[in-house]
Order: structure tokens, then sequence, then C-alpha cells
């Protein structure tokens, strides 16, 4: 297993890519019982404001594990191919951070549904593990 600490600046291209391609996730966050919470999400990478997204309900088990920042992480697969994303989360209710969740969801997925309720899960990236494929620098 390699994994890589954001130096946003210096971001593995191929890790990149494959943050950007279309691939569902699954997101783990802890309960108040501090059991582990795993459903599957789209995560969406924001590399200008370094952080991750997803979108939510706010009566959802997940934003409500995360209603106080707490430790999260996100996994794809694909094939051989994996990268799972490690930090803390929280739920945000501001319109321009639900904003720019949505706008980041669409580039990466599709334009999500209306929904006024909606929240966004900010998730502050500590590291990325990943398939060694995915963190070999361009030469």
């Amino acid at each position: 297993m390699s994994s890589f600490t954001p130096g946003w600046g210096d971001f593995p291209p191929a890790l990149l890519e494959y943050w950007t391609e279309r691939h569902l996730c699954s997101l783990t966050t802890l309960r108040p019982d501090g059991t582990p919470h795993v459903v599957p999400v789209g995560v969406a990478l924001d590399h200008e404001q370094q952080c991750a997204w997803v979108i939510t309900n706010p009566t959802s088990r997940k934003a409500r594990n995360l209603i106080e920042p707490g430790p999260v992480a996100a996994c794809a697969v694909d094939g051989p191919r994996w990268s799972t994303l490690e930090g803390t989360g929280v739920m945000v209710r501001d319109a321009a951070s639900v904003a720019r969740a949505v706008e980041r969801y669409a580039a990466r997925y599709r334009v999500p549904r209306e929904n006024p309720d909606r929240v966004a899960l900010r998730i502050t990236v500590d590291r990325f593990l990943a398939s060694a494929s995915l963190l070999e620098t361009a030469t």
C-alpha cells in the first residue's frame, strides 16, 4: 500500500485523474457509539479548495455523524486501481459551501436533483492511500 500526503501543488497526475473519473465511493463515518457507518456516495475532490465534498440530506446518518468534525474515509475501487482518502469531515449548511459541493459533484457525476434541504460534507484530506500505479509521478 502506498500513501500520499497532500502537497496540493505536486499532486500525482494519475491520482488526480482517478479522483475526477466517475467512481462511486464508500464513505465511512463513526456513529455516536463509535461503530463504523459505511454507505455508498459520490465524493468530489476539490483541488482548488483543497478538500473533498459529499452532498446529502441533513437527516442522513452520515450527516448527523458529522455535525461536529469527525474522522472519515472514502474509498473508490476500479479493478486493480483503488484509492482511499482519509481526513476530517464536517457537515456544512451555508449556501456557498453547498453550491460549491453541488458544482464539484456535477463535474464528476451528473447534475443532482433539486433539494432545498441539501447540506454538504466537507472533508479536509489528511492523506490518500492508493494502488501504486496512481501514485507514480509523471516523467
